[in-house]
């Protein structure tokens, strides 16, 4: 039977479906100083639900969460680099004025390499170009890095490269049409759903 795999947006409702280490992290959400002021303190998940909810507030819908049977298996998040101070700390900062800055892509292991995250950086396009967003960007990693999203994966899926860095780069996505954004979403969806490969497979490292 063909699995149901569908993306919901990401809210004070499901902000347990984050990967554990993730909800507590707080690498993006604040600047340097006080992530690490709050990770002593061991109030990382407080301080991650508390940007979460002002975010929502003050700027509105900051992520996507990809399902497989009501099974969280990989989410996406994004904001204004206002929102993001944690941005400022790299070399390739800062993200362009008309830009969103995308923090986090990240699939279960076991999912990877299966679609599901060209999935979620479709879903993110489609919302922010429905409220007028020109582009998202993004600080990537050449490298295998924790936190930083794989600069070959978002190669991949339609960035290009703003700002070089040997580690660090900057890369960019311009946005299109969101009638087109919904398409290619109910596309991959429809490609996955279709594969719907058994579970117990040998992970990938890849997010594609």
């Amino acid at each position: 039977m063909a699995s149901s795999a569908h993306v919901r947006a990401l809210t004070r409702d499901n902000v347990e479906h984050l990967a554990l280490n993730c909800r507590s992290c707080t690498r993006w959400e604040l600047d340097a100083v006080h992530s690490a002021r709050a990770s002593r303190a061991g109030a990382g998940a407080a301080a991650k639900a508390q940007w979460l909810s002002t975010t929502l507030l003050e700027w509105g819908s900051c992520g996507q969460v990809s399902y497989v049977d009501d099974q969280p298996v990989g989410y996406i998040t994004y904001a204004p680099p206002a929102f993001l101070p944690g941005l400022a700390a790299f070399a390739t900062s800062p993200v362009a004025p008309d830009a969103v800055g995308l923090a986090t892509v990240y699939i279960d292991p076991m999912y990877r390499g299966r679609g599901y995250g060209r999935v979620l950086v479709r879903a993110a396009a489609a919302d922010l170009v429905r409220r007028g967003v020109r582009a998202m960007e993004v600080i990537a990693t050449e490298q295998s890095t924790s936190c930083l999203v794989p600069a070959e994966f978002v190669r991949a899926v339609g960035f290009t490269t703003v700002r070089s860095h040997p580690m660090t780069p900057r890369l960019r996505l311009d946005l299109k049409s969101t009638v087109s954004w919904r398409e290619d979403v109910e596309a991959a969806l429809d490609r996955i759903r279709k594969r719907a490969p058994a579970l117990g497979t040998v992970p990938r490292n890849d997010l594609n």
